[in-house]
């Protein structure tokens, strides 16, 4: 055991290195940015600005309990990547326990693969002769990939090109549950797993049905009603198609909003929520099961920006504007630390924050704002900076930044 004289000795050294920590010149900061050499080096304070940050210890507590919640409940977990569209991240949840990932499309697919994620479910269908040639390509690359369908043509189309390249395709139907893609549930469901069925080429692995309206119903009594009438079609085609001999192992749905609801559905196997990781203002306001704030999981996702000019006392302008943060939602981007910094876009390189009585900024100050919502505001950004305690220690490609094809 160390004694007080060496812990005091040891404590003096560590705040003495944090006082002599050198600054650096941009172009030096620029060149260890570019390399990811960050660790022990660089603090938030470094970051160009508006940076978008990750507070590791945020994120590792949110990827450990949805984890453990799931495991609990003998569900899998297959985390969706159109929320972070980062293999770094991907790969840490697949450390964690999960399955795999899911990704919106063939591009997001292919740039996970390449950095070495594994367990993919495309949740959008690869329609057109060139989307199902790099459908192939990834299927060689990795043979676990599963493909959504949800037209019978597109199955045939497919089960033809599989064929010719000598692959197997791995498919899973989508169930239209919410208000986007899918086939109706049910018999035209079942009907499609017959076709499928039929194709020397493709291997059923289930079904995929996701309720988007139901993840973000305000209200956790709401909420789970509107979930448990969303999945019931879902479960009953998964039983209608094992009456018929069409193996369906796999029942993919879920949602971060509605993932301690739909692991209680009987017949659901996996579930695939994004958000948990990050949190954004949209989640928080939907509600949990104690209260009118989502506290399930914690903000761990910010940008960062600097005040870059103060015009009249009331009034402070920030470098985060609408190439910073989504804007589809009808709400601005929320500043960490409260309320009384509220916050309104002004233009596409600014935001305007309005001055209560009492609050003080000046222009050189850091301020750091939770974002609308997570998915597009990620999209933005080539880097995902990595933070713990104040310090930066690691930098993240967003490799499928602008992979919506």
């Amino acid at each position: 055991m160390m004694s007080r004289r060496a812990l005091f000795t040891s404590g003096l050294a560590a705040a003495s290195l944090h006082a002599a920590r050198r600054t650096y010149t941009w172009a030096e900061i620029d060149r260890i940015l570019a390399r990811g050499d960050v660790k022990g080096k660089l603090s938030k304070d470094d970051l160009p600005t508006p940076a978008l940050i990750l507070e590791l210890d945020a994120f590792e507590a949110n990827v450990k309990k949805m984890a453990e919640y799931v495991k609990s409940r003998g569900r899998a977990l297959r985390p969706h990547a159109k929320t972070h569209k980062c293999p770094e991240i991907a790969n840490y949840l697949i450390r964690a326990g999960a399955s795999g990932a899911c990704a919106a499309k063939i591009s997001e697919a292919e740039a996970l693969a390449a950095g070495g994620v594994t367990g993919l479910l495309i949740t959008t269908a690869t329609i057109g002769k060139n989307k199902i040639e790099r459908a192939v390509a990834l299927t060689r690359k990795r043979p676990e990939t599963i493909l959504s369908v949800d037209n019978a043509q597109n199955v045939r189309d497919l089960n033809e090109a599989a064929g010719a390249a000598k692959v197997k395709f791995n498919v899973a139907i989508d169930l239209h549950v919410g208000n986007r893609t899918g086939i109706l549930p049910l018999a035209p469901a079942v009907s499609l797993g017959e076709v499928i069925q039929g194709m020397p080429n493709l291997k059923l692995a289930g079904l995929q049905a996701y309720a988007g309206h139901a993840s973000h119903t305000i209200g956790f009594e709401n909420r789970r009603r509107v979930s448990q009438e969303a999945m019931a079609p879902a479960v009953e085609t998964r039983r209608m198609l094992e009456q018929k001999g069409i193996a369906s192992p796999l029942l993919s749905a879920g949602s971060t909003g509605t993932y301690n609801i739909d692991t209680a559905i009987d017949g659901i196997t996996e579930l695939q929520p994004g958000s948990f990781i990050f949190m954004d203002v949209d989640y928080n306001r939907i509600g949990g099961q104690s209260g009118d704030v989502y506290g399930d999981f914690q903000n761990s996702l910010f940008v960062v920006t600097t005040v870059v000019s103060k015009p009249k006392d009331e009034m402070a302008i920030v470098d985060g504007g609408l190439k910073a943060f989504s804007t589809d939602k009808p709400f601005p981007p929320q500043w960490r630390s409260g309320s009384d910094l509220p916050y309104a876009f002004a233009g596409d390189e600014h935001g305007r924050l309005t001055l209560n009585e009492g609050k003080r900024v000046s222009v050189g100050d850091r301020l750091e704002f939770i974002i609308p919502h997570c998915d597009p505001s990620v999209n933005l950004y080539d880097r995902l900076y990595a933070v713990r305690g104040g310090h930066v220690e690691a930098v993240w490609r967003i490799a499928a930044r602008g992979m919506s094809q």
